[in-house]
């Protein structure tokens, strides 16, 4: 507790990086909130709530310097199956996200958090490039005007017919004038003050560029709406948020479970499935958002559980969408200056203040202003020059990398990563089949007998036993084979049975089989 208490003060050192960087989260995750609560079919206001109790709570629980969490994407549609399944009970559903934070908080004290260390590097990096590309992808809309939907579908192949290209191709057709020249002149002053102006002079690096878009893109707006240009935006173009008109209309946005609906068994089975899906997802974007860590601190994946189950508890209670670590909020946190887990933590406290206090400002920032700033987000995510790097450290690092960006694109998160997973697998089971064994260089004994040394590897699994069988079915008639297993400290039951057998059935091609310190039981060697 000391520790932490230390810790919690040194962090406030950096706050002149951390409050810019917590106002563009805040930003940033106002529309992702309500977008991914309209995407779940919940209430709009639990996308918020998951938001602040993700900021405020998981922020100051968790062990991750920059991770920022809120409502995810990825389980807009589980939410949403989920909720249809316990009869389109919203309160019903709430039981399930406690129940799933509990189960999180049981998995952190059961150190379960090793699992995010069982993900190849080549998909962790394949999954911030899918999601950087995929944030470009649905964003273009946005930043053309062609706000269908608050934050669009979040699948390739969507719900109404069409697919990801198919709405781009749309939204040129139905552009927006007034939101593609907010869009643009956003983009601009995002890249001439990363490049060109923070490196002038050191008012632009406090100043942080995505404030002055949203500022930029209000005041356009205001312009259109007083007529003093020649545009103007829809109310579906612009930041929607919840106005409550008292203070008693903003408590009574939140809501309570019903836990009468623990004896109904369909409530356990969604729990269960949201405490698994969410604490994969909060897995890998610990593994990724460490990576971005300009600093490479690593995450105590345990505690981030225990964080996470707690977040879960409370969103529940309180009327809120369940909640994970997310990749966008997260990389938008680094990209822009966090440097401490203070960021994550205002980020929440400016939505609970935003939610309660500036409902009417927040809903005049243009959709288009937002936009840009994702897009140079997604850019930096998905650098093209990642490909290249990717391609020259070989096909086993660039193929599962480049599938699970495809596979994210073409599917859903976990599905993407999922993919990318199987061939990493793939790839390693290759690594394995072709280095079960060494063969050494060919001699011949005093009696004139073809000697053939073969050594088999430190660990040889089931996975080995095809290779194995090759070189041995190549052992030529009237010829010696040794087959040394003094550097083996584990052999599994399927190659000693191979093994036995080859030594049976060689007596009928002539060939002496001699071994070495061969493992009789398929258990390690005792050391």
């Amino acid at each position: 507790m000391a520790t932490d208490i230390f810790i919690m003060k040194d962090t406030f050192q950096d706050i002149k990086h951390d409050l810019p960087a917590s106002i563009v989260v805040f930003f940033v995750a106002v529309p992702l909130c309500l977008g991914i609560a309209l995407a779940s079919g919940a209430p709009l206001f639990a996308g918020i709530i998951a938001g602040i109790v993700g900021g405020i709570v998981v922020g100051s629980v968790s062990g991750s310097a920059l991770g920022v969490s809120g409502p995810a994407a990825g389980l807009a549609v589980i939410v949403a199956t989920s909720i249809a399944s316990l009869g389109g009970s919203w309160e019903a559903f709430l039981t399930a996200v406690v129940l799933a934070g509990i189960l999180q908080l049981i998995l952190g004290f059961a150190k379960a958090g090793f699992i995010a260390y069982f993900f190849p590097s080549s998909v962790i990096k394949g999954m911030l490039t899918g999601i950087g590309l995929l944030i470009i992808l649905k964003q273009i809309p946005h930043a053309l005007g062609w706000d269908k939907d608050m934050e669009g579908d979040f699948s390739f192949f969507q719900v109404d017919g069409e697919n990801t290209f198919s709405e781009i191709v749309m939204a040129f057709h139905f552009f927006t004038p007034g939101a593609v020249i907010i869009a643009c002149l956003s983009l601009i002053i995002l890249i001439v003050w990363d490049t060109v102006l923070t490196k002038k002079h050191k008012i632009f690096g406090m100043i942080n560029g995505p404030l002055v878009v949203v500022i930029t893109g209000i005041l356009m707006n205001l312009f259109y709406q007083r007529k003093l240009l020649n545009y103007r935006l829809a109310a579906d173009q612009l930041v929607r948020i919840p106005v409550p008109e008292s203070l008693t209309g903003f408590i009574s946005q939140f809501t309570t479970p019903d836990f009468s609906v623990l004896s109904n068994g369909e409530v356990y089975k969604v729990g269960i499935l949201l405490a698994i899906v969410a604490s994969l997802e909060t897995l890998l974007s610990v593994e990724a958002t460490d990576k971005l860590d300009p600093y490479k601190r690593i995450t105590p994946t345990n505690r981030e559980l225990k964080a996470q189950g707690l977040g879960n508890v409370i969103s529940g209670l309180i009327g809120g969408l369940p909640i994970t670590q997310v990749i966008v909020r997260s990389s938008a946190n680094i990209e822009f200056g966090g440097k401490t887990k203070i960021s994550a933590i205002l980020h929440g406290v400016f939505l609970f203040i935003g939610a309660l206090t500036l409902a009417n400002i927040l809903n005049m920032i243009p959709l288009a202003s937002l936009a840009a700033i994702l897009l140079m987000v997604g850019y930096k995510l998905a650098n093209p020059t990642l490909f290249k790097k990717m391609f020259k450290l070989g096909w086993e690092q660039f193929i599962p990398f480049t599938a699970t960006v495809v596979g994210i694109l073409l599917t859903d998160l976990l599905t993407g990563i999922a993919i990318g997973v199987f061939f990493g697998i793939f790839y390693t089971l290759r690594h394995s089949y072709y280095n079960s064994y060494h063969l050494k260089k060919l001699t011949t004994s005093e009696s004139g007998q073809q000697v053939h040394h073969l050594v088999l590897a430190e660990e040889v699994s089931f996975f080995n036993k095809a290779s194995l069988k090759n070189i041995l079915d190549t052992i030529p008639d009237n010829s010696k084979v040794i087959i040394d297993c003094s550097k083996s400290k584990s052999i599994a039951y399927d190659v000693v049975e191979l093994i036995k057998d080859y030594e049976s059935n060689a007596k009928i091609k002539n060939v002496v089989v001699e071994k070495i310190d061969f493992i009789e039981h398929p258990n390690s060697r005792s050391t």
